[in-house]
C-alpha cells in the first residue's frame, strides 16, 4: 500500500476553493491513497461552522473538558473539514457522498474546484454512493437549476436511509431543529427517484465495495468497506464523526447523532473492526484530508493521521 500525498493546487481552483473558507482552507488539499488497483482521493467540501454544544452538550462536562484541553481541542466552536470520497478504479469513477452545495453554509459547498483539480467533471462521475441523507452530505445533489448536478451518475443509498428521508412524516418526528434537513432531503431525493438502486448490510453494491450498516447517526446510516487484493479500507462516514472524543470516548453519546445509543453501538464496532484489522481509515469530518487509521488505547482510541 502506498502512503498517503498530500497535494496543494494553487490558480483559480484554490481561489475558487477558497472563497469563504478563511485560511483553514486557502487551497484545497487532497489525499490519497492506493489499495490494489484502485485509488482513493479526498476533495475538500470546505468545512462546517457549528457551535461545540452540537457535539458537546450530551457528554460528561467535568471529563470532557481535560480531555479537550488535552487536545487543544475548543470548546464553544468547531470547524471541521468537509472530506468528499472519490474511488477510481480503471473502469468505475465513484463518489461518496456529494458535499453541501451553495445553500447550507458559506464555508461549505467547494466540491466543484476541488474535483477541477483532479481533472474529474461532474459528467465524468459513474456512481454516488451516499452514508446519509445530511446537508453537507447531500444537498450538493442539485444544480443551480435543480437538475441533478452528477447528470450521468447512477444513484445508491441505503433503503433504510432512503425511506426515512422519504417519509413525509421525518419532518414532524425529527425535531425542530432538524425539519429543514427532512425537507431538503426528501426535496433532493424525489429528483433521483428514478435512478437510484436501494441496498442493505452486507451488500456488494459496486466490485470490491461491500455496505457495512452504522446506523444512530441517522437511522440508515451507512458505511462502506473497500477491499482489492488484499488491503482494504472503511469509508465510515459520520459513524466516526470527528477525531477527538469520537476516538477517546466513543462510549459518549454525541449530539450530532440523531439515534446516540445506536450511534455509540455502530462507531464502537467500527473502531473495533478497523483498529484489530489494521484497515485504512477514511472519515468525512476527520482532519488532514480525512485518512488514517485507529489505534487502541487503554481506555479508548487514537486517531492516527496519514500526514502524521
Amino acid at each position: 500500500m502506498t502512503h498517503t500525498r498530500r497535494k496543494f493546487f494553487s490558480g483559480a481552483s484554490a481561489v475558487m476553493a477558497g472563497v469563504g473558507c478563511g485560511a483553514l482552507f486557502a487551497s484545497p488539499a487532497i489525499a490519497t491513497l492506493n489499495i490494489g488497483k484502485v485509488r482513493i482521493d479526498t476533495v475538500s467540501d470546505g468545512y462546517l461552522d457549528l457551535p461545540g454544544d452540537f457535539i458537546f452538550a450530551p457528554m460528561p462536562q467535568n471529563e470532557l473538558a481535560p480531555l479537550l484541553q488535552n487536545m487543544n481541542i475548543p470548546r464553544d466552536r468547531v470547524q471541521p473539514e468537509c472530506n468528499v470520497t472519490l474511488l477510481r478504479d480503471g473502469k468505475n469513477t465513484i463518489l461518496f457522498d456529494v458535499g453541501s452545495g451553495q445553500g447550507f453554509m458559506p464555508s461549505a459547498g467547494k466540491i466543484l474546484a476541488t474535483l477541477a483539480a483532479l481533472d474529474v467533471a461532474p459528467e465524468d462521475v459513474t456512481h454516488v454512493v451516499f452514508t446519509h441523507g445530511h446537508p453537507d452530505h447531500l444537498w450538493g445533489l442539485l444544480d443551480d437549476f435543480d437538475d441533478p448536478l452528477f447528470s450521468e451518475a447512477t444513484y445508491l443509498m441505503g433503503k433504510k436511509e432512503w425511506d426515512y428521508w422519504l417519509n413525509p412524516n421525518t419532518v414532524d418526528a425529527i425535531g425542530a431543529s432538524r425539519s429543514v434537513f427532512a425537507v431538503g432531503a426528501r426535496r433532493r431525493l424525489l429528483m433521483i427517484e428514478g435512478n437510484i438502486n436501494l441496498f442493505g448490510d452486507g451488500e456488494e453494491i459496486l466490485a470490491g465495495v461491500a455496505a457495512r450498516a452504522s446506523f444512530g447517526h441517522t437511522p440508515g446510516h451507512m458505511s462502506f468497506e473497500v477491499r482489492s487484493g488484499s488491503e482494504s479500507v472503511m469509508i465510515a462516514g459520520d459513524a466516526i464523526g470527528n477525531h477527538h472524543v469520537a476516538f477517546a470516548r466513543p462510549q459518549w453519546l454525541s449530539g450530532s447523532d440523531q439515534d446516540g445509543e445506536t450511534a455509540v453501538k455502530s462507531r464502537l464496532g467500527l473502531l473495533d473492526q478497523i483498529a484489530s484489522e489494521q484497515m485504512k481509515l477514511v472519515g468525512f469530518h476527520l482532519p488532514d484530508g480525512g485518512m488514517g487509521r485507529a489505534e487502541k488505547t487503554s481506555d479508548g482510541y487514537r486517531f492516527i493521521g496519514e500526514a502524521s
